[in-house]
């Protein structure tokens, strides 16, 4: 190996061995400081949301966990999440430490569907060497995302796709689409 190579491997193993030198009691520690400061905006936040659907979830005592890596608002989107030219409204819903997608049809407040039951917790990871931080994100997504996935990634087979999907993202490791099909919700391939 030359020097070069060699000076390169030892700098590469000093960055790195804080962060695997740490105990299981301080990583613990870590996450639970990080699941604390996890950003939580009220559904009201959301001026777009149709007033209905706000109440519905402040009913539920939701809060939306915000993603970490911007400023802007996120986890309530609309889309046609189950015919063409329907509007549908996806919440990311959080309560007690644990969030669900809940789906509004055609902007109604009454049964919603619920998908990807998750703890926040599990959405948590190191961003900087010292920074952990919320890493979900759910954005609706249409043919060409859902098709380009299954090519490069495979997974369920896709049905005809004729609306969209929910990209239910762990940022910068993996997502799955959710798909309305035949009053199912399919899991389909997302990011890798």
């Amino acid at each position: 190996m030359k020097s070069g190579a060699t000076a390169s491997v030892l700098l590469f193993a000093v960055t790195i061995r804080p962060i695997f030198a740490q105990s299981p009691k301080d990583s613990k520690r870590k996450f639970d400081e990080a699941e604390r400061r996890i950003v939580y905006l009220a559904p009201a936040a959301f001026k777009e949301l149709p007033a209905n659907v706000s109440r519905e979830l402040q009913r539920r005592r939701c809060k939306v966990p915000q993603e970490a890596f911007t400023t802007k608002q996120n986890n309530i989107v609309r889309g046609e999440f189950v015919k063409p030219g329907q509007t549908d409204w996806a919440a990311l819903c959080s309560n007690r430490g644990v969030s669900s997608i809940l789906i509004f049809w055609d902007g109604s407040e009454k049964n919603p569907s619920v998908v990807a039951v998750a703890e926040d917790r599990s959405f948590l990871q190191g961003v900087t060497p010292d920074q952990i931080a919320y890493s979900g994100r759910i954005s609706p997504v249409g043919r060409d995302f859902i098709m380009r996935h299954y090519n490069a990634y495979g997974g369920t087979t896709p049905p005809p796709i004729d609306h969209q999907g929910i990209d239910d993202a762990f940022i910068e490791k993996a997502s799955v689409v959710h798909y309305f099909h035949r009053g199912k919700w399919l899991k389909l391939a997302g990011a890798d």
